[in-house]
C-alpha cells in the first residue's frame, strides 16, 4: 500500500472531482474546517427535513413508538433536526435534548472532543452513555406521556 502519507484511498476516483472529494473528507475529519463542514451538512440536512416534513408530514417515524405506543430514548432525534431547520431551537431542545448533545458532539468532534471521549475508559464511557440513555427515555415519557395513562 505505497504512497505518501494522507494519500487518497485505494480504489477512490481520479480525476478532478476524485481529487476536490479526497481533499474535503480529509478535510472533514480535522479542525475547524471539518466542524464547518459538518455543521453546513447538518444545516442542509435540517432545513431539507423541516421542507419536507412541511410538504408531507410522514407520521412517526420511530418503529417502536409505532408499534407499542412507547417512546424510545431516541424518539425525537428526527423532530430535533426539522426544528432546527425551521428556526426554532428551543423547540428542538425540548424535542429531545440528547440527540440535540450528540449531534453537537459530532460536529465539534474535529475540534479534538472526540480525543478526550477516546481517551475515557470504557467504563466510564458506558456510564455516560448508559445514563443518556435513561435519561433521554424519562424525557421522552415525560413528554409524550405514558401510553397505559
Amino acid at each position: 500500500m505505497g504512497g505518501a502519507p494522507g494519500a487518497a484511498v485505494t480504489g477512490a476516483p481520479k480525476g478532478a472531482l476524485g481529487g476536490l472529494t479526497s481533499r474535503t473528507l480529509t478535510a472533514a475529519r480535522h479542525g475547524p474546517t471539518g466542524t464547518l463542514l459538518r455543521v453546513a451538512a447538518m444545516a442542509i440536512a435540517a432545513v431539507g427535513a423541516a421542507w419536507i416534513h412541511r410538504a408531507n408530514d410522514p407520521g412517526v417515524l420511530c418503529p417502536l413508538r409505532a408499534i407499542t405506543q412507547i417512546p424510545c430514548p431516541l424518539c425525537g432525534g428526527t423532530t430535533v433536526f426539522i426544528e432546527l431547520g425551521s428556526g426554532r431551537p428551543a423547540q428542538a431542545v425540548l424535542a429531545n435534548p440528547v440527540a440535540l448533545t450528540g449531534a453537537i458532539g459530532v460536529a465539534v468532534a474535529p475540534l479534538g472532543v472526540a480525543g478526550r471521549w477516546w481517551a475515557l475508559q470504557p467504563r466510564t464511557r458506558a456510564w455516560v452513555l448508559g445514563t443518556a440513555l435513561v435519561g433521554s427515555e424519562l424525557w421522552q415519557l415525560a413528554r409524550l406521556g405514558l401510553p397505559w395513562v
